[in-house]
């Protein structure tokens, strides 16, 4: 069984809708980062950028335990493990990295940004609202495009490029998004978000999140916390 450090994010639920989809057994640690589990040294040791979600895998590559942290990589992983969500062909392969890519290098930072300055930050920074407002649309724009001309994200076929991409979209509301701007993209999210895997994968430890309203909390994901040495 699969051991899962995750938290009710965009990046833990990642995962968890690739384990459902899979139907990999998987048992879940939680990692509470407003309480600051992500800084305990048992964490730590599989996870050092203290960033959920990791995993263990007891039957790793030739038998041998392997953990894992950052969330493209754990999805390639289990693609490779369970030959699901990954084209066998080497084009269609590059494809969906690519895109995985996109999502890790552009979708989750810079709407991570966008919510953190339109929701979370104590000052209202017009400049930066503005910059990752338009930069969050600017990249929906850039999937509606794509998904004008391809039924999934990477391709013909659903792969973890979409699951990649799906749960940073689900708070659009917080990102100032208007779907009627982007209605292809918006036609994608709706069919993956009806998947029944899916609708389990959101669920995992959805109950135990909470609003982010303490000043502990914000400290502990934002403040002097996030940066001390460890």
């Amino acid at each position: 069984m699969i051991e899962v450090y995750s938290w009710a994010t965009p990046n833990g639920h990642k995962v968890h809708i690739m384990l459902e989809e899979c139907g990999l057994a998987y048992h879940i640690t939680p990692v509470d980062i407003g309480a600051g589990d992500q800084f305990k040294p048992e964490f730590l040791a599989i996870s050092p950028n203290n960033k959920i979600p990791a995993i263990v895998d007891p039957d790793g590559p030739e038998g041998a335990p392997i953990s894992l942290f950052e969330s493209g990589a754990i999805l390639v992983y289990l693609a490779a493990k369970t030959g699901r969500f990954m084209p066998q062909g080497i084009s269609a392969r590059y494809d969906v990295l690519q895109w995985l890519m996109f999502q890790m290098g552009s979708v989750g930072p810079m709407l991570g940004q966008t919510h953190h300055f339109r929701v979370y930050a104590p000052e209202k920074i017009e400049y930066a609202i503005n910059r990752y407002t338009n930069e969050a649309k600017r990249l929906y724009g850039v999937m509606d495009r794509r998904l004008a001309n391809s039924k999934y994200i990477a391709g013909p076929e659903y792969t973890i490029a979409d699951i990649s991409i799906f749960p940073w979209l689900r708070s659009w509301k917080n990102q100032g998004i208007d779907w009627n701007d982007y209605p292809h993209l918006k036609g994608w999210f709706d069919e993956v978000a009806a998947r029944p895997a899916v609708q389990r994968g959101v669920e995992v430890l959805a109950d135990r999140r909470k609003p982010l309203v303490s000043d502990t909390a914000r400290d502990v994901l934002f403040g002097a916390q996030q940066y001390q040495r460890r």
